[in-house]
């Protein structure tokens, strides 16, 4: 069977549970899959986690590195945002660089945590205008089955709240492997969390498995901290949301908010 083929069965089969008003694995419409959330995971990382949401697993590990400050801001820090699903995560994935989705879900992941004012890039400043810290933040998908973008963004928070700054020698370079007795500089108060929406035949769908992503036509993802929405972005080629629907996205994320805020603090 090809897999292009197994795609529109398991398509199929989701559409056939939401005619039935339920789904496969037995969940509401708008409810998440069990999340576990493992941290300092990889011992080569400054900062690590592993976060499994239903059988999507993702591995999300956190370097710095020294780095000449953008001219418009000389006094910050920054940081880079990768998302690669590598080839065991699922059939769909080949070899070779990230796909435009694995990169297009990273940017998603990226923006939610930027919008937040959640990060101190200032304190990532060693000297102004000439160097600063930059957070390289690389999550790894070794299982995909949906939500990718949530996982990696809930992965990569983990990991940037257990992330280590690292000791510098006298010309400001990063000793390997040392670190001072501070954390990664963020407001804890600013967790910026994403909730993604498919929408298949008129339902909306929280936390989509892969099949239920075969089936849908539109894809919105909203960034919310507290009760304010910090980021939102929209997918999917045809499909489209009524200002109903996305009002009740906005509650349906805020609502579960702090519980998965629980999960990751």
């Amino acid at each position: 069977m090809s897999n292009d083929t197994l795609k529109i069965i398991n398509a199929e089969k989701a559409k056939t549970y939401i005619a039935q008003k339920k789904r496969e694995d037995g969940r509401d419409f708008l409810d998440h899959r069990p999340i576990d959330v493992k941290v300092n995971v990889i011992n080569s990382a400054d900062g690590s986690a592993w976060v499994k949401i239903g059988n999507t697993e993702i591995i999300a590990g956190i370097k710095f590195g020294i780095s000449t400050p953008y001219p418009d801001s000389p006094n910050q820090g920054s940081m880079v945002f990768n998302l690669e699903v590598t080839n065991i995560a699922s059939p769909d994935v080949e070899t070779g660089p990230p796909s435009i989705e694995a990169m297009e879900f990273g940017r998603i992941a990226d923006r939610v945590i930027r919008s937040a004012e959640f990060m101190d890039f200032d304190k990532l400043c060693v000297v102004p205008g000439e160097k600063v810290l930059t957070v390289f933040v690389d999550c790894y998908a070794i299982n995909a089955d949906g939500n990718l973008i949530d996982a990696a963004q809930f992965a990569a928070l983990s990991a940037i709240l257990n992330c280590k700054m690292p000791k510098l020698d006298e010309n400001n370079n990063i000793i390997y492997k040392e670190y001072t007795d501070q954390l990664l500089p963020v407001n804890k108060k600013n967790l910026p969390l994403s909730f993604t929406f498919y929408k298949v035949d008129g339902q909306l769908l929280l936390d989509a498995t892969d099949g239920e992503e075969y089936a849908a036509n539109a894809r919105f993802t909203l960034g919310i901290c507290n009760d304010v929405v910090v980021a939102y972005h929209k997918g999917g080629d045809s499909g489209t949301f009524t200002i109903d629907e996305i009002n009740t996205m906005m509650d349906i994320a805020s609502s579960k908010y702090n519980e998965i805020k629980k999960k990751l603090l």
